[in-house]
């Protein structure tokens, strides 16, 4: 049939075509309403106001000019306002790139694989956590060989930042600066479109529009603080990687902080200084680079007068109307009753990431040179100490690694927390309760569709053993062996505050036949438990829809009769494995749930592999229900006599 046209285009490919204008006509709508605002700023200047009556006249005959200025530009560009208002949750969907997902998925009729994994490879982007759109990108790699995956809305100033990174982590610094001083050029004029775009409609969150009744300044006020607020918080934006919340931290500060070094490092001294005074605009009490400008000007003495070195315009201009946009906000928060509070925009818990000799002169590198931050950019102080080593509690369990001998931080491997004979017990429950994609929303093979996932909850087993459709003493076991794997725990890491389950998950994960050859995929992919880890940025950012509330995680083996099926640790990269550890009956891994502990499970590629997966919280909102309502359940039996497992759980046997 013919592929072009509507008549003999097949649903594939008239589904792509159809998300290709929807992301075109995004784009483009975007572009007028930006030259047509811009143009009108330039044709049509703001009139100051003059004293006595009708001295308000000029300033609001400039702002009728504009307003007709910017409605005659768009009108024959965009036509009536109507035929491009998209709904909250349109405009959501494309925030969060979910037209891709479709793409994709019409190229994958059209057998365009190429494109299909750019489209996977842009919507992943935005959403990291989306399993199955990582497990399709991996299956790109291998149906259709070596594909360089490209981001169709990358931000073209933070991909130029992050090559200048990476090419001063080379020590190729004048690739760095290239890149880098490409960078801040992309930055100043994305923030000038910034601030461009949020003069556009604003809604009035305290208000129904069609019974609203302020007065004249009353108005423009409540419309002018929402616009304030949208371009004071543009430093934000343009420092958000895609599909997330959180910025990288002191994102436009780092730009000079980099430079300054770099430039040194290439013998252009001036330019050095010019960077350093830059980044002490933002941070004017910053000790390292306070001494790194007072050595670049020791270097430039007798040649160039270093007071007439200044900081870059660009960099005093912005921080001045930041400064100023701050100082409004606050002014109509007391005066107006709105509610603000001021952001910290330029945190310095930002930091280089690089480990280089500090050096000090122009031939050597003695010790009173330009300093850099020499260790990796340190991990967010937790709000508790962090300590291991604590007593195991229980006689029978053998200590095995700590977190020196895993190569990690709060992490502890653990043999016998469970017998032989209760492993088999614990098995013969799980035949008897467990569904197939039982707390993974239905779906049979969330991680990868070379396996099948079966799981149970503590609530589930009791209520099918006071049902008497499994043994009462066998469904009680697991609620009591996760309990002595909490106290476990709990004592190792010897926290001063009580650990609460967050959630407890029997879980099953069997390889299926005929699906195993050349599997290239993981059972389970590289994750953290509380953030969304993001390989790319070296970030693991603490925000929905991950389990923020997270604190501590452990996993206790069922078995070990079937292949693969490890257990990694790896680095913030997801590549590099730190620690494997093969499951047994008995063996507990437990470790800290935040980006300190990527980790994921290879391929079970033969056979059924059982586990008991907890999860922990150290916040009592965020207690498991499921796990409140088996306590009930347990203390009804209790009542009735119907006495624990036979565990030896109780606190006689502590040591």
């Amino acid at each position: 049939p013919p592929r072009c046209g509507g008549a003999g285009a097949g649903p594939a490919e008239r589904a792509g075509r159809a998300g290709g204008r929807a992301l075109r006509s995004r784009r483009e709508l975007r572009a007028a309403r930006l030259r047509c605002r811009r143009r009108c700023r330039g044709q049509v200047r703001l009139a100051a106001a003059g004293p006595g009556a009708g001295g308000d006249l000029p300033f609001f005959g400039s702002v009728l000019r504009r307003a007709g200025c910017v409605r005659r530009c768009e009108e024959p560009l965009l036509g009536a306002a109507s035929r491009h208002r998209a709904a909250e949750e349109v405009r959501a969907d494309f925030q969060r790139r979910v037209p891709y997902s479709y793409l994709q998925r019409a190229y994958i009729q059209l057998n365009k694989l190429e494109e299909a994994a750019n489209a996977a490879h842009t919507f992943f982007m935005a959403n990291p956590e989306h399993m199955e759109i990582q497990q399709d990108i991996e299956n790109y790699k291998t149906t259709a060989g070596k594909v360089s995956l490209i981001d169709w809305e990358a931000k073209q100033h933070m991909e130029d930042y992050s090559a200048g990174v990476r090419h001063y982590d080379k020590e190729e610094y004048k690739l760095a600066i290239d890149f880098l001083e490409r960078a801040l050029k992309g930055y100043y004029s994305e923030d000038e479109d910034c601030q461009i775009m949020c003069e556009g409609p604003q809604r009035f969150e305290e208000h129904e529009y069609l019974e609203y009744k302020a007065g004249l300044y009353e108005a423009i006020a409540d419309h002018y603080m929402q616009v304030l607020a949208c371009k004071h918080d543009c430093v934000r934006e343009l420092a958000t990687r895609s599909g997330r919340i959180s910025p990288i931290e002191n994102f436009l500060p780092l730009h000079y902080d980099y430079l300054q070094f770099a430039y040194y490092r290439v013998g252009d001294y001036i330019k050095a200084l010019e960077c350093a005074k830059s980044y002490l605009l933002f941070h004017p009490d910053d000790e390292d680079v306070l001494e790194n400008a007072g050595y670049y000007e020791g270097l430039l003495e007798g040649t160039v007068d270093p007071d007439t070195i200044k900081p870059r315009k660009e960099a005093k201009m912005l921080l001045r109307r930041h400064k100023l946009e701050s100082h409004l906000l606050q002014v109509a928060a007391a005066g107006l009753g709105y509610t603000y509070t001021e952001p910290n925009y330029w945190n310095r818990y930002g930091a280089r990431q690089d480990e280089h000799s500090v050096p000090s002169s122009i031939s050597s590198e003695p010790e009173d040179g330009p300093r850099l931050s020499l260790a990796k950019k340190p991990m967010p102080k937790p709000d508790r100490e962090l300590k291991e080593g604590g007593p195991l509690l229980y006689s029978d369990v053998k200590f095995v690694y700590n977190s020196q001998q895993l190569n990690g931080t709060q992490r502890v491997l653990l043999d016998n927390v469970i017998s032989e004979e209760q492993c088999r017990e614990l098995h013969r429950v799980a035949s008897g309760i467990m569904l197939a994609g039982d707390g993974y929303r239905g779906k049979t093979s969330p991680h990868t569709p070379n396996e099948r996932f079966e799981g149970a909850t503590v609530l589930k087993a009791l209520k099918y053993g006071y049902e008497g459709r499994v043994p009462l003493k066998s469904a009680r076991l697991f609620y009591d062996i996760s309990e002595k794997a909490r106290r476990i725990v709990e004592s190792y890491f010897m926290l001063n505050s009580t650990l609460y389950f967050s959630y407890t998950h029997l879980v099953c994960r069997t390889a299926l036949s005929g699906q195993q050859e050349r599997r290239n995929d993981l059972s389970h992919p590289i994750h953290a438990d509380n953030c969304l880890l993001d390989p790319e940025a070296n970030e693991c950012w603490k925000e929905p829809p991950a389990y923020t509330f997270r604190d501590y995680s452990a996993l206790l083996y069922m078995n070990a009769d079937f292949e693969g099926g490890e257990f990694i640790f790896t680095e913030m990269d997801a590549k590099t494995v730190t620690a494997s550890i093969k499951p047994k009956c008995g063996r507990m891994i437990s470790f800290s749930s935040g980006g300190e502990n990527p980790h994921g499970v290879k391929a079970v590629t033969k056979g059924q592999r059982c586990a008991v997966a907890l999860w922990f919280t150290l916040d009592p909102l965020y207690r498991e229900l499921e796990r409140i309502q088996a306590d009930e359940v347990i203390a009804m039996l209790d009542q009735e006599h119907l006495g624990p497992s036979e565990m030896n759980i109780n606190p006689k046997d502590e040591l």
